[in-house]
């Protein structure tokens, strides 16, 4: 459960439930939504939805392939200087930064993964922004990174913690230190999180050891607390007690899963014989537009310890009352499914002083969406489709398009028993350079069936569902393949052929043409929140740059990534200014005072030849922070530590 430490026990019913077995999952039905699928046959129902190993960096992983080469230029810095830095030119390997009594704190992504020398959190020594230094360095552990770090002073000491997320098989949980002298911190504990909820881990197939994304240190009264973002299936959001903080006590913890149906957390029949649970993780499975789940990604506590916003991927911004830490309850949820793209993907929020504005970042690594149609015949029209991730990506076409006429193939396999129990038939091969494969699901792997259409001249692949499953999607996983391809429901798959149903199906039938589509729907920006009632907030306002709001701008380098990412807010008097890390487009600073008419007053942003020469690569901004006036620490995930001035 709870290592490395004695654990005192917590006061939930449900924690005295311990699960020995799994439950039968065969009669499930599949979550919406289109899910990753390696097809392996066609006979079995779906599986249960797992978690597998779970990654909120993933996407940004994939993407670094992608990102290595020098950006055109240059842009422009506006009204904000560079003082001073602290150099860790290693390509993708800097994360998120904290500042704590003249000292800040950088994290570690994927590579490095864990461990000495370079695996861990750079501790700088900032009290001299012109001549900032390394002072510090504290190892991840072996196959772990540590994406986040926070620092700040409580009643025992100053206490520095940081995530573990496994990268290399590693564990998961949160390391806690004492950095009174922060050249030399000294480890206080470590703890490691299973899940809590007895019957969602017997869902989910037993998940222990998981890995924190993000947490946050905060006070209430004489107790200290860290608030920990877990990446477990129920109860994503954790508090632990850390007054000692060499037995950290968990004292309580909080799922998006109550918001479909409260008290569904609580339950401790692992045979869920209402399938309540089994909903609730369906549900949290399930979301909007091309990541599609209701997790937790962040956490932002106020500075009285009494409000916790959740920012909860699509299950949207969710402020939390923990002013009984024992008993988080919510105020509000804020989310709008049109906003931006309809994503959602509610990453990380900050309030302002009083709590009236908020700044809340969507991240989002999708800057097209699929649209496919098909283009002739008697069913002409726009369908719903899900990209497969095993081919080339659409979006890197020519023209960021396929198209073709299509043949039916059957099911694509070595050996085609579609027609006839006694007999093989050879794929069909393609009648011309641009015709599609259109293949039914099952009996072999989608990668299988890719490569057996690549063999037979297709120029891509439509796979369409069996009768069984329907109209549901899935993301088609596997190795890799030479053609692009996407999924299609079931009907969609007869409609091609103009079939009433898979009994009229023939091999080597003509289909109609069919067309699958990359289409820019923007990057992600961020979405300003009125809340002058925390129980109503209301969106006042959307910010984007030109490159995330259309990433085929000609000033737009096509191998960058322009979403937003993390955002600090600050009051002084009157003014409220939002500090913003925007990636390829560095760090953006807004004024809103007014949280309807948000005003930009700054940018740091470069990518000529020389800074990238210096940077170790190309402006990638991850982390923001500000710290006492007036100074602005970033991280670039390329280049390390920025200490920034606004200048005027």
């Amino acid at each position: 459960m709870y290592g490395g430490n004695s654990m005192k026990k917590i006061s939930r019913s449900k924690l005295t439930v311990f699960v020995v077995f799994l439950l039968a999952m065969t009669t499930l039905a599949p979550a919406a939504g289109a899910q990753p699928d390696q097809e392996t046959d066609n006979v079995q129902p779906d599986q249960a939805p797992t978690l597998g190993e779970r990654d909120p960096s993933a996407e940004l992983e994939a993407r670094d392939e992608i990102a290595r080469d020098p950006m055109t230029g240059p842009r422009v810095n506006l009204n904000i200087r560079q003082i001073g830095r602290g150099e860790r030119l290693e390509p993708d390997a800097t994360t998120d930064v904290w500042a704590s009594r003249g000292y800040a704190y950088t994290g570690t992504f994927s590579s490095p993964c864990g461990g000495e020398p370079d695996g861990g959190i750079f501790v700088w020594d900032v009290r001299n922004p012109t001549n900032v230094s390394q002072v510090g360095f504290v190892a991840s552990p072996d196959g772990s990174r540590s994406n986040d770090v926070k620092a700040a002073r409580m009643r025992s000491g100053n206490v520095m913690v940081h995530s573990n997320e496994p990268c290399d098989g590693g564990p998961g949980g949160f390391e806690i230190y004492n950095v009174d002298d922060p050249s030399n911190p000294e480890w206080l504990a470590s703890v490691r999180i299973d899940e809590l909820n007895a019957v969602s881990d017997a869902i989910f197939g037993g998940i222990t050891d998981v890995g924190v994304h993000n947490l946050w240190l905060f006070r209430q009264g004489r107790t200290d607390y860290v608030g920990v973002v877990a990446q477990t299936a129920f109860d994503n959001f954790m508090i632990f007690d850390i007054t000692d903080p060499t037995a950290p006590e968990l004292v309580s913890a909080w799922g998006a899963e109550e918001l479909f149906d409260p008290g569904v957390g609580d339950l401790t029949d692992v045979t869920d014989p209402d399938g309540r649970v089994l909903d609730a993780a369906l549900w949290l499975l399930d979301g909007f537009g091309a990541s599609a789940n209701r997790f937790l990604h962040d956490v932002t506590i106020t500075r009285d310890g009494t409000k916790a916003y959740l920012s909860n991927w699509d299950a949207g911004l969710v402020l939390l009352d923990i002013s009984d830490v024992y008993n988080p309850t919510v105020i509000s949820v804020a989310i709008d499914e049109t906003s931006e793209d309809g994503e959602v993907n509610s990453h990380a929020a900050w309030p302002n002083r009083d709590g009236s504005i908020v700044v809340e970042g969507e991240e989002d690594f999708s800057p097209y969406a699929l649209q496919f149609s098909i283009t002739d015949g008697d069913n002409a029209g726009e369908y719903e489709a899900a990209e497969g991730s095993i081919g080339p990506a659409i979006a890197d076409l020519p023209d960021r398009i396929f198209s073709g006429p299509t043949t039916y193939v059957g099911l694509g396999c070595e050996g085609d028993t579609a027609t006839s129990a006694d007999a093989q038939i050879a794929m069909p091969p393609a009648p011309t350079a641009e015709s599609l494969a259109l293949i039914q699901r099952g009996e072999c792997a989608f990668s299988l069936k890719g490569a057996n259409a690549a063999a037979a001249g297709y120029a891509g692949m439509v796979v369409f569902n069996d009768e069984a499953r329907g109209d549901g999607l899935v993301v088609m996983g596997g190795d890799p393949v030479d053609i692009p391809g996407v999924f299609v429901g079931h009907s969609t798959g007869l409609a091609i052929v103009d079939a009433a149903s898979a009994a009229d199906l023939v091999i080597g039938a003509d289909g109609a043409g069919v067309a699958a589509e990359a289409v820019a729907d923007g990057w992600s920006g961020f979405r300003v929140w009125d809340y002058s009632d925390p129980a109503n907030p209301v969106l006042a306002s959307i910010i984007n740059t030109v490159c995330s709001a259309n990433p085929d701008d000609s000033s737009c380098d096509p191998a960058g990534t322009y979403s937003a990412h993390n955002v600090v807010v600050e009051t002084r008097g009157s003014r409220t200014v939002a500090y913003m890390s925007w990636y390829f487009d560095g760090v953006l600073v807004y004024d809103i005072t007014d949280p309807y008419n948000p005003v930009e007053i700054a940018q740091f942003s470069d990518d000529s030849a020389e800074f990238q020469e210096a940077n170790g690569g190309p402006q990638d901004i991850w982390g923001i922070y500000k710290g006492p006036a007036p100074w602005i620490y970033a991280s670039d995930r390329n280049g390390g530590l920025y200490v920034l001035r606004i200048g005027g």
